[in-house]
């Protein structure tokens, strides 16, 4: 059953969700040393963030203090990468440790078998991950942690299996279901398994086109675009709460923001400063989403509000005095995305990267990181070590005190973390993506392979081959010059990876390589 339905004002909303997260204060914790010898972990997760869309990355338009000031103070990771060029996979082999030659989930699937799911409120939910499968929190709770996800969850709808109540959060607060995220004011979100109906939202579809009709330079004609809650700050209080509320215990807090997912839309106070900047044209709705009057502006503003919610979670943890004992990442789930009135090329977005959402060349998948730990992490610092979102599950679980699975995918990070001279390295990073055509790749070392259209036909499907350290954007195939490497990465692409039941490829053996 998708649970209880609930009604409430912001206010009202505001109350009940305290005395929710002050339910949640009690201690689990077992024994085996005090609850204070265990870190706290905060995981920030943007949506569909650029590697070059924040001021320590490169970016010189938007504005996003907080972010750099985090990096600032620790290490930012300037070779890492998402599990997935897309949401859904991409979160799967985070909160599981696996790449996605091994993870359950390994594209965004709709499970159109369920009817018209974009066009059916009543329908949410991605395909769910199955009951039982361990998640990072649920290793974290069994260490005595308060676990949390609040924001998308993308990995089962109300009522599935792949609840996140059942894979180890205490509290889920936020989107369970992709689509509905696609909307920043929907008329509902999800605590655990109950509906809470967000009074002043009313539902409206996602995905259409302005008024042929309408005047698109008047401010008036977009109202029906938006509500009054926001959801990317609501989730923000419900994030600051729940830290607040399990202060005095170790916690684990995975925020997954839908900043700046489509569509287009933030507060009118983070969008004014930046209307009038720089040229803006309206987008009209016709490569999706909703229609905006100021893209360039909105997309900026969206940004510097997520910088805004980074900046009061840490703020809060250094009000409570945490900082010393809370190690606080953020990272994105892919690259920039290329549609809904999104101008990457403005903002240069992926820098010099190749690439967008959607794609296994570089703009999609390598993404900003940034770790903090104040007195465990040396300010100022940079890793140009290749890293990976299954790396994060045996990095909290050695921060937890417990033994990680062992088929993770995963290295600890901790050592880099620390400034450690000596460390294991990944022998390669493996990737496998059935959209956009079908995509493999795989990093060795400097050397990248990617095979593009492996569920197309007439399609050169050969192994392209680049040199990340001579060649960021991957615009010189080197296939050919170097016949021992391209042998090398096509056994990984066939040994590196499981056959899946939902995800087949055996077609792509019959290709060309």
């Amino acid at each position: 059953m998708a649970g209880h339905q609930q009604r409430v004002s912001r206010r009202e909303f505001l109350k009940r969700s305290s005395v929710v997260a002050a339910g949640l204060s009690f201690s689990f914790w077992q024994g085996c040393g005090t609850a204070a010898a265990k870190p706290n972990i905060v995981f920030i997760l943007a949506d569909d963030l650029g590697y070059a869309e924040l001021g320590c990355y490169g970016q010189e338009i938007i504005q996003t203090p907080n972010l750099d000031q985090l990096a600032a103070e620790g290490m930012r990771f300037t070779q890492h990468y998402a599990g997935s060029p897309v949401c859904a996979p991409s979160r799967c082999s985070l909160l599981t440790g696996k790449h996605t030659g091994h993870a359950y989930i390994r594209a965004n699937d709709e499970m159109p078998e369920r009817g018209d799911v974009w066009h059916d409120p009543a329908l949410e939910g991605q395909r769910p991950i199955p009951e039982g499968m361990a998640t990072v929190a649920t290793y974290l709770k069994q260490a005595g942690y308060a676990t949390a996800c609040i924001g998308k969850w993308g990995l089962g709808g109300p009522g599935s299996p792949g609840h996140p109540n059942r894979h180890g959060f205490d509290l889920f607060f936020g989107y369970l279901c992709q689509r509905q995220a696609h909307n920043h004011y929907p008329d509902h979100l999800w605590r655990n398994e109950e509906k809470v109906v967000l009074e002043g939202n009313p539902y409206f579809f996602p995905h259409q086109k302005f008024p042929k009709d309408k005047d698109p330079d008047d401010p008036e004609n977009y109202r029906a675009y938006r509500g009054e809650q926001y959801a990317p700050d609501l989730m923000a209080d419900e994030a600051i709460r729940f830290i607040r509320e399990n202060r005095n215990r170790p916690f684990f807090l995975y925020f997954a923001t839908t900043l700046p997912h489509l569509a287009l839309q933030a507060p009118e106070e983070v969008v004014e400063l930046y209307r009038g900047k720089f040229p803006d044209t309206p987008y009209l709705g016709d490569r999706g989403y909703l229609p905006n009057r100021t893209p360039r502006a909105t997309y900026a503003a969206m940004i510097t509000r997520m910088d805004q919610h980074v900046g009061r979670i840490v703020q809060e943890i250094e009000r409570l005095g945490l900082s010393e004992n809370t190690l606080i990442v953020f990272s994105s789930d892919n690259g920039t995305t290329y549609t809904g009135g999104v101008d990457y090329r403005f903002f240069r977005s992926v820098g010099p990267l190749r690439g967008l959402k959607g794609s296994l060349y570089e703009g999609g998948i390598r993404v900003p990181m940034i770790a903090r730990w104040k007195e465990k992490i040396h300010p100022g610092t940079v890793s140009e070590e290749p890293t990976a979102f299954w790396d994060f599950l045996p990095t909290f679980c050695e921060l937890a005190g417990v033994t990680p699975p062992a088929d993770t995918d995963g290295i600890s990070l901790l050592p880099i973390l620390f400034g450690k001279k000596e460390y294991r390295r990944h022998e390669y990073l493996y990737w496998e993506f059935p959209s956009y055509g079908g995509q493999q790749a795989v990093r060795i070392g400097d050397w990248k392979g990617v095979r593009r259209g492996l569920k197309r036909k007439d399609t050169d499907t050969r192994i392209q081959l680049y040199n990340l350290k001579e060649d960021i954007g991957e615009t010189t195939n080197v296939a050919e010059r170097h016949p021992e490497v391209v042998a090398r990465i096509k056994e990984i692409m066939v040994n590196a990876r499981v056959e899946s039941d939902l995800f087949p490829m055996p077609e792509i053996y019959q290709r060309p390589w």
